[in-house]
């Protein structure tokens, strides 16, 4: 019993601290310091939520720009022991998977890059409009996958495409600190602005 008494004491206060304490502690000085992602990086429209900047959602009208697939499934509700995709699903983040030599993955992506073809035919599709990212959330393409989609987005808008061109520009982040990451374009922001704009 003296050596079991220590262990079990020593088990009780480590898991006090870092199962209760330090989890809390770090949780109140993220909502003082960084309350905004501490939230989930929430993005609103007129008071109501519409996602959040972390995780992509799928657009599938031409009016909006679309995002880079999404890989990620969900239980089959007919049939518990399959699954079936479920674009962006976050509770379920992950990769497909499927490496260069699938034929699943070549067909789809071969399928992907001949409808993106017909869309701009003057212009290389970018790789990032026909894959998918390892999280298969992503809610950012690259400026080359936003301004392929120019064309089609004016288009279905009626609206000039330097003026979408121009949105694009303005919701582009560039590299953090010059340096890091490379410049990108959330979907979502994006097509906000856009609305924002068809409206005006």
């Amino acid at each position: 019993m003296r050596e079991i008494r220590p262990a079990i004491i020593v088990l009780v206060l480590l898991t006090l601290i870092t199962g209760l304490a330090y989890p809390l502690a770090m949780t109140a000085i993220a909502g003082v310091i960084f309350p905004k992602q501490a939230q989930g990086s929430l993005i609103e429209r007129d008071g109501k939520v519409v996602g959040s900047a972390l995780i992509g959602q799928e657009f599938k009208d031409d009016k909006y720009f679309h995002g880079r697939p999404s890989a990620t499934l969900a239980p089959d509700p007919a049939d518990s022991t399959k699954t079936v995709p479920a674009p962006y699903n976050a509770a379920n983040s992950g990769g497909s998977n499927l490496g260069p030599t699938s034929k699943a993955l070549n067909d789809r992506v071969k399928e992907d890059v001949d409808k993106l073809k017909a869309e701009n035919p003057s212009v290389p599709v970018p790789i990032d409009l026909v894959t998918t990212s390892g999280s298969g959330l992503d809610p950012d393409i690259s400026p080359e996958g936003a301004l392929f989609q120019v064309p089609r987005v004016a288009k279905a808008r009626n609206m000039p495409e330097n003026r979408v061109r121009a949105l694009v520009t303005e919701n582009t982040t560039g590299r953090f600190a010059g340096l890091l990451g490379e410049p990108r374009v959330n979907v979502l922001a994006l097509n906000l602005a856009l609305d924002a704009a068809a409206t005006k």
